[in-house]
């Protein structure tokens, strides 16, 4: 009997505990939840959606950058239509909007066409890349229609979208000029990896992702060829001047540290918390024209209220005393009559009509004499009389 216990207990504890275990573990579909939908504009899913928590599972090649831009998870499925075409979707989800924007400016080319999808959308044939979020969807067609961006419109819709802090995008990529910008070449980076891949002016080192740095890149055109603009954004001014002191310490040292051309050109500057580097085949006018281009802009933000209330307003406080003055004096009014009233009605209606009692009630008054007591004397029932 006790042997039969044992085997029943360890076949629950086999049936209910492993497999909650090993749905725990990285990697495994049933740790992840659902992004795409089963169906959505015409498309249904065929097959298994897969999941994964893995950066490896999502793209091999750069399971490193996904980490730095804080993948979370990855799915991705296979949509068919009645006609038979097909759509091979896949999606990463990071922690916030930042990393999602970063991966979509990794993986965007500047061959690809600017598309109206999601917050950004980029196009090249049948490929379609845009992010809603934090959420980067990777769309491959076999065939086009016309209906396809209006599509995964629909489909972006139906996405789940941030919540809080997580949907705020970065603000350093606003600062790269506009123009003459050579389109879809801003890079947004978060870690040394990135970097790498990106072919930085300056290594990773010098940049030093450890202190709370962010990078924005750009490719620019210039009259003797193009040039990069980096913009490195540190927490405070003075860690940013700190590193600028490295960086041209360190290009002092060793001139062809931007790994560039013999003939290239490398000018730096800090503005606020932002250091700018710009190399490239580019003149010396021109380099200061485009650091000149980029400047910090503070923006303070008040926790207390800078206006004058009601409550503060000296008028508004006269005001209030002039009504409070005039509900007292009608109080004291009321509050008079009432006493009066109850008196009369006492007196009239409870004494005279009901108990026969006539309260006419009298006061004593002293009549004192003005002159000297000495001169004038006056006994006690001469100076008192009654009315």
């Amino acid at each position: 009997m006790k042997a039969f216990q044992l085997i029943f207990g360890l076949t629950l504890f086999a049936a209910f505990c492993v497999p909650a275990v090993a749905g725990d573990r990285p990697g495994s579909s049933s740790s992840v939840a659902s992004v795409l939908p089963q169906q959505f504009a015409g498309w249904q899913v065929s097959g298994a959606v897969k999941t994964s928590a893995d950066p490896v599972v999502a793209d091999p090649a750069n399971a490193t950058v996904l980490k730095e831009y804080g993948f979370s998870s990855f799915e991705s499925a296979i949509f068919t239509r009645d006609d038979g075409r097909q759509l091979t979707l896949k999606a990463i989800r990071f922690s916030d909007a930042s990393g999602a924007y970063g991966a979509f400016t990794f993986y965007k080319t500047p061959a690809m066409l600017v598309e109206k999808i999601g917050d950004q959308a980029g196009s090249l044939n049948e490929r379609i890349l845009f992010y809603r979020g934090n959420i980067l969807v990777d769309a491959a067609f076999q065939q086009l229609s016309a209906m396809s961006a209006a599509e995964l419109r629909e489909l972006s819709g139906d996405l789940p979208s941030a919540k809080g802090n997580t949907q705020s995008l970065p603000v350093l990529p606003a600062y790269l000029p506009k123009s003459p910008n050579v389109s879809s070449s801003a890079k947004y980076v978060l870690g040394p990896a990135t970097l790498d891949k990106v072919g930085a002016p300056i290594p990773a080192d010098l940049v030093d992702f450890a202190a709370g740095a962010e990078v924005v890149l750009g490719n620019y055109t210039t009259s003797v060829g193009g040039a990069t603009l980096m913009l490195i954004s540190y927490p405070t001014p003075q860690i940013a001047a700190e590193h600028l002191r490295r960086i041209e310490a360190a290009r002092q040292s060793n001139p062809q540290l931007a790994a560039a051309p013999a003939n290239a050109s490398f000018v730096d500057k800090r503005t606020g918390p932002i250091v700018v580097l710009a190399s490239g085949a580019i003149s010396p006018e021109e380099g200061k024209a485009l650091l000149a281009s980029v400047n910090y802009d503070a923006n303070v933000t008040w926790n207390e209220n800078t206006y004058v209330s009601k409550r503060d307003n000296l008028a508004n406080l006269l005001v209030n005393i002039i009504y409070l003055s005039g509900i007292i004096i009608g109080f004291a009014l009321v509050a008079g009559l009432a006493f009066g009233g109850l008196r009369v009605f006492i007196r009239r209606v409870f004494l005279e009509r009901f108990l026969g009692v006539n309260d006419d009630t009298r006061f004593i008054a002293l009549h004192l004499s003005d002159g000297p007591l000495e001169s004038a004397p006056v006994s006690a029932k001469s100076s008192i009389k009654t009315v």
